[in-house]
């Protein structure tokens, strides 16, 4: 599938709603409009992102947040949005179908995934090769610290829906080793580029 208004999944399609000011400095919505999905992984994972930044804090003036963001979303090749904005912030939703397992994985980046639709399993590479395992329900928020992990939907009838707010960290060391980002053997998605701190 290419990129789409529609989701792959049975759920509603959500809004994403921009304000901003006018000329009097009054608050205004300056865009409604629908998210746009990309499918990965057979259909089975689709992503939709309403919104990045690119530093922090975030420029608002001249509506430069904006400009940022729409460069970002339309880079291609070395230039193209991997699961992290470097010096930035992500916001995607993420649809997992029936009976999916995304492959292990790490991003450099604190995350907070919001439940919206369903459960989801987060599954945790721990000790000696041995798995940590928490379901979460709607509503439940995991805060995801750079650390090897995967998300599985065992229900086999139902889809889930998180939500993701993936902010780029600084280089994080355990004892003397770096845990940068690792997106597995099977991944179809661009490496993050990364920041230098």
């Amino acid at each position: 599938m290419a990129d789409s208004t529609k989701p792959i999944s049975n759920f509603r399609q959500p809004m994403r709603f921009i304000t901003t000011h006018n000329t009097a400095g009054k608050a205004v919505v300056h865009s409604r409009e629908p998210l746009t999905w990309s499918a990965h992984d057979d259909n089975k994972l689709a992503f939709a992102v309403p919104y990045t930044t690119s530093a922090f804090p975030p420029d608002l003036n001249g509506d430069a947040d904006l400009a940022a963001h729409e460069r970002v979303v339309a880079g291609t090749g070395e230039e193209a949005l991997g699961l992290v904005n470097p010096s930035g912030t992500v916001l995607r939703y993420v649809d997992f179908a029936p009976g999916y397992a995304c492959g292990m994985h790490r991003t450099r980046s604190l995350d907070y995934g919001i439940v919206l639709e369903g459960e989801i399993d987060m599954v945790l590479d721990g000790d000696d090769g041995k798995e940590e395992r928490r379901t979460l329900r709607r509503g439940d928020v995991a805060i995801q610290r750079a650390t090897m992990h995967q998300w599985v939907n065992r229900s086999q009838t139902e889809w889930a829906r998180v939500v993701f707010i993936l902010q780029d960290s600084a280089k994080l060391y355990v004892g003397s080793r770096e845990m940068g980002e690792d997106l597995g053997k099977h991944s179809d998605l661009p490496p993050s580029r990364q920041s230098n701190s």
